[in-house]
């Protein structure tokens, strides 16, 4: 059965993280991406992190299923053969910063005229308007201005990183979002294409919940909290008797009563005060005390088991080490096999969301730099000789 993107053609221009990462979301399900990197280095991402064999093990990941072309956006011939692209392409995606392609010819009023049906999703630091379009952004940026840097870590340090680049993915996911929503208009017939404009920050801020009316209302700043969760309890970060962690979740009236009964504090359990989320509140500490009491007790296996046995929401905070060992991520195909160039075996994250009729595939791993040039360049029906020439001045790689 064909993927559910079949024939859908998207032309990436973009580096490192947010542009990319929604290209290879579309690639895993079926469309067709040809990845634009500038000849010589490539995107920088295939320098990041931990390398083998030269190249990052990052880049094989987030560029997998992906065409590359090497192209020099600055020489006139670069700039044709995008145009070239963009004729037969449903979706083009770039994270430059706001202004850069319009400085290369490139911008939405030349490539809308080319194709009145492309959806373009331009994802940046700030957005596409407004007074802060011109500045640099970087995920990091974003989830500074977007509110989680401030509510994440405890409340004695810094604000911390959440990890991971958090922010450049969650543009990501909504600049797949927009390009659906923007290719299901145009697929049914309903209109032409369009731009779709994700910021870094704005993509961070849609998550915060309810922060702004409980500012607005009550002039309330949500602060850092360590791994609790302010205003519902019991819910926080517990340590083991060997040293683990394991996160509880003791948010409904209902599991709360079988939480206290499940640490051996059926006092607490009948407590009338406490039936509710909004008496347990004021309780937090006490609550917490005595949940961490019990677990220090325990071992962390006995403490799953207990809890899992009294259906309390619980699990154990894994490192790198415990994903690729567990037995539900394997059962899930959420760890895959692939190959390097060299042979070398190598595990990789399986793919989201799992389809009953039409699920996602790893085709091959990020390519070498230009490895699809000539057969791109030949489907655009250039010719061998021309192809030559265009490599020679340096306008493709």
């Amino acid at each position: 059965m064909a993927a559910p993107l079949d024939g859908i053609r998207v032309v990436e221009i973009g580096t490192l993280i947010a542009a990319p990462f929604a290209a290879r979301l579309l690639a895993e399900f079926g469309a067709d991406i040809i990845k634009i990197e500038a000849p010589g280095q490539g995107d920088p991402l295939r320098s990041w992190r931990k390398l083998h064999d030269g190249t990052s093990l990052w880049w094989r990941l987030q560029a997998r299923n992906k065409k590359s072309i090497g192209l020099n956006l600055k020489s006139p011939d670069g700039v044709r053969i995008v145009k070239r692209l963009v004729e037969e392409a449903d979706v083009l995606i770039e994270n430059m910063r706001p202004g850069a392609l319009e400085k290369l010819g490139l911008g939405w009023d030349v490539l809308s005229k080319i194709n009145p049906n492309l959806t373009m999703v331009r994802i940046s630091g700030y957005g596409q308007t407004g007074p802060y379009r011109d500045r640099p952004g970087f995920g990091a940026i974003g989830e500074a201005m977007g509110g989680i840097r401030y509510t994440t870590g405890h409340p004695d340090s810094a604000p911390a990183r959440v990890g991971v680049s958090l922010g450049d993915s969650l543009a990501s996911m909504y600049g797949v979002i927009g390009a659906l929503m923007s290719l299901l208009r145009v697929k049914t017939g309903k209109g032409a294409g369009q731009v779709v404009d994700v910021s870094l920050f704005e993509s961070v801020f849609s998550l915060m919940e309810s922060l702004v009316p409980e500012y607005d209302l009550f002039g309330h700043v949500r602060e850092r909290s360590g791994g609790s969760l302010p205003g519902i309890t019991p819910s926080n970060t517990y340590r083991s008797r060997d040293g683990e962690y394991v996160v509880i979740a003791g948010n409904s009236d209902a599991i709360f009563v079988r939480l206290m009964q499940a640490i051996g504090r059926p006092d607490l359990a009948a407590d009338p005060s406490l039936q509710r989320n909004d008496g347990r509140v004021p309780h937090t500490e006490m609550l917490d005390a005595a949940i961490q009491a019990w677990t220090s007790a325990h071992d962390i296996q006995t403490v799953l088991a207990k809890l899992e046995q009294a259906e309390i929401p619980a699990g154990r905070i894994y490192s790198v080490a415990d994903i690729v060992a567990d037995p539900h991520y394997q059962a899930r195909d959420m760890i895959l096999g692939a190959t390097l160039p060299d042979g070398r075996s190598m595990k990789m994250p399986g793919i989201v969301p799992k389809m009953s009729e039409t699920p996602g595939e790893v085709r091959w791993l990020g390519p070498e730099l230009g490895q699809h040039t000539s057969e791109i360049l030949r489907g655009l029906n250039f010719d061998d000789a021309e192809i030559a020439r265009l490599r020679e001045e340096g306008a493709v790689e």
